[in-house]
């Protein structure tokens, strides 16, 4: 059984925040304020997310797990 489930506007929000990570960690990217913009985005959308307020959000390990599930490439609400 998974441990968390996020859901699916959460995992879009931290695979959208990797793609704009990488774009602008690529060697002389383009549009950088405009990365830069949608970085900080990004990372409100996702440290505000009303998942973290909930039991099974609350913990470190959620995070964790959220930011690896989103690297992978797996869009499923529970992995």
């Amino acid at each position: 059984m998974d441990r968390f489930r996020f859901p699916d506007d959460l995992i879009r929000a931290q695979q959208q925040w990797h793609d704009t990570y990488r774009a602008l960690a690529a060697p002389r990217p383009r549009r950088t304020t405009e990365l830069r913009r949608r970085l900080l985005r990004l990372s409100v959308r996702i440290h505000w997310h009303p998942f973290w307020s909930s039991p099974a959000g609350r913990t470190p390990a959620a995070r964790v797990v959220l930011r690896q599930r989103a690297a992978g490439g797996r869009a499923r609400g529970a992995a």
